[in-house]
């Protein structure tokens, strides 16, 4: 299960941010909620349809 306790800072381009921001607007979704979109997407691609059951199966388990 997903749990939201993780925080990512990025710096970035203020024209980018800017730019990132009124495009988030204009679909009516958060910087946030397109960033973890962009995310799952990027794993998805990298690992599958079934990463989900990769990662969270994997879930406290140590390399």
């Amino acid at each position: 299960m997903e749990k939201r306790t993780a925080r990512l800072t990025v710096l970035v381009d203020p024209d980018k941010k800017a730019a990132f921001e009124k495009l988030c607007d204009q679909e009516d979704v958060t910087p946030s909620q397109k960033i973890r979109q962009f995310m799952r997407d990027y794993i998805e691609q990298a690992l599958g349809s079934d990463w989900k059951e990769q990662v969270f199966n994997n879930e406290g388990k140590k390399e």
